[in-house]
């Protein structure tokens, strides 16, 4: 019997960390989409990047409307701009697929 309940409470942690893991992974998100990309910081970094690959995508060549991270830094904002490429929304939308 002390087993069992021993087994339910390990269960019940661990439901609750990815509860919690979940629940801080969608504020980031939302932090990200609704405020990080509408700041005067991501817009400089955007500028900065784009303006080193001179406008162009640099998958296909085409004109760059967007800017990509290649990886995510954990605090968001501290990403460095070499992590970051000008691409066009077609390669955008395949690099997320």
């Amino acid at each position: 019997m002390e087993a069992v309940l021993i087994l339910i409470f390990i269960i019940g942690v661990y439901i609750l960390k990815q509860y919690a893991f979940e629940k801080a992974r969608q504020e980031r998100q939302d932090y990200y989409r609704n405020d990080y990309l509408k700041s005067e910081a991501w817009q400089r970094k955007r500028y900065v990047a784009m303006k080193r690959d001179n406008w162009q995508c640099v998958y296909c060549g085409a004109r760059a409307t967007e800017v990509h991270h290649k990886r995510y830094a954990k605090n968001i904002g501290r990403e460095p701009i070499h992590w970051l490429v000008s691409i066009c929304k077609s390669c955008h939308e395949n690099q997320h697929n």
